[in-house]
């Protein structure tokens, strides 16, 4: 049976969210579609503008996206901290480039004196907008929307585009984080779709990848990028107990970790893991064949939420739940968390 979203989101357990969206029978996202032979290729762009204009308006941070035929991945970081130290001001002018706005807001952007009334009246709604701004239902509300809309127009027909629904997995820890970035980013290699993460286009693997080469050149031989970045959430490895807004692991791991994972999914065997390799998978409590596993059955084996079972346990009942299916597999694949 269905459930409300807001019975499997808990923003106190986890900010990090895997959603999956897909299109309704044979509708096409993006490739060619063999039933009709048309090409769509060029909607793939359409997905990551979208993705990236809506970061930009929402404290909703993009870690991993893979565009596919018929389905996108995207894994989003809530910045509910970000979006309540928005003014209101801010709050009007964020919710205004998706929207229209309200008389009342109208009226206070251009200075004009409201009375007391409908000072309250304002201020309850700036606060709906607000909420909405780091909600990840009305995020993905806005981004199928907008894809819907153009690709009806362009297919010329009406109704739905996308299922009514998409799905969404709470990833309760570092290991869970990882393990889903990397099963989006390998997306397409698992598809058969590409050889190497640098090679898989329309995913924020390759992504980093260029990112990282342009990094490391000098400033004088930095070239203009083919396509503008989503910018990323970014992979910061720090010291202690430094604050930091990213990823707390290290982005040169992450790709030697998505690599070789990458060769050995696409080979169906596992080579030797690489000596440099083990700290890292010991770090998220993983063995390597736990790891591949873990990567090569993901959608089978996980829902609604990914993480160490004594996690998931404590996420079930922060959402009044005794039970999500997948425990099984996170006890088989991730060692118990020191939950605090």
């Amino acid at each position: 049976m269905t459930r409300a979203r807001k019975t499997l989101v808990s923003l106190e357990s986890t900010p990090f969210y895997h959603c999956i969206s897909r299109c309704v029978r044979r509708a096409w996202l993006c490739g060619e579609d063999p039933y009709t032979g048309q090409n769509f290729e060029h909607r793939r762009q359409w997905v990551l503008d979208r993705l990236r204009q809506l970061s930009e308006i929402f404290a909703v941070d993009i870690c991993a996206y893979a565009i596919l035929s018929n389905h996108y991945h995207v894994v989003l970081h809530v910045d509910r901290e970000t979006g309540n130290s928005w003014s209101e001001h801010e709050v009007i002018t964020r919710w205004t480039q998706l929207y229209k706005g309200h008389l009342l807001a109208d009226r206070y952007l251009a200075g004009e004196v409201i009375s007391g009334a409908e000072r309250t009246v304002l201020s309850e709604l700036i606060e709906e907008w607000r909420l909405r701004l780091f909600d990840i239902s009305w995020f993905m509300r806005c981004l199928n929307e907008h894809l819907a809309r153009k690709a009806n127009e362009e297919d010329r027909c009406k109704g739905r585009f996308f299922e009514g629904r998409f799905k969404s997995q709470a990833l309760l820890d570092e290991g869970a984080l990882l393990t889903c970035m990397s099963y989006v980013d390998l997306n397409p290699i698992r598809a058969s779709m590409a050889k190497t993460p640098e090679e898989s286009d329309f995913t924020s693997i390759q992504e980093r990848i260029q990112d990282y080469i342009e990094d490391q050149k000098p400033a004088n031989a930095k070239q203009k990028r083919r396509t503008v970045p989503t910018k990323l959430f970014p992979m910061i490895r720090v010291k202690g107990d430094e604050p930091t807004w990213g990823i707390n692991f290290d982005q040169e791991d992450y790709l030697r970790l998505v690599d070789w994972t990458g060769r050995a999914i696409r080979d169906d065997k596992r080579d030797s893991i690489p000596e440099e390799l083990s700290p890292i998978l010991e770090r998220l409590q993983l063995d390597p064949d736990a790891w591949l596993s873990s990567i090569k059955s993901y959608s089978r084996d996980y829902f609604t939420a990914v993480g160490a079972i004594d996690r998931i346990k404590v996420y079930a009942q922060s959402l009044e739940q005794r039970w999500f299916q997948g425990q099984s597999a996170a006890a088989s694949h991730y060692r118990l968390a020191m939950v605090e």
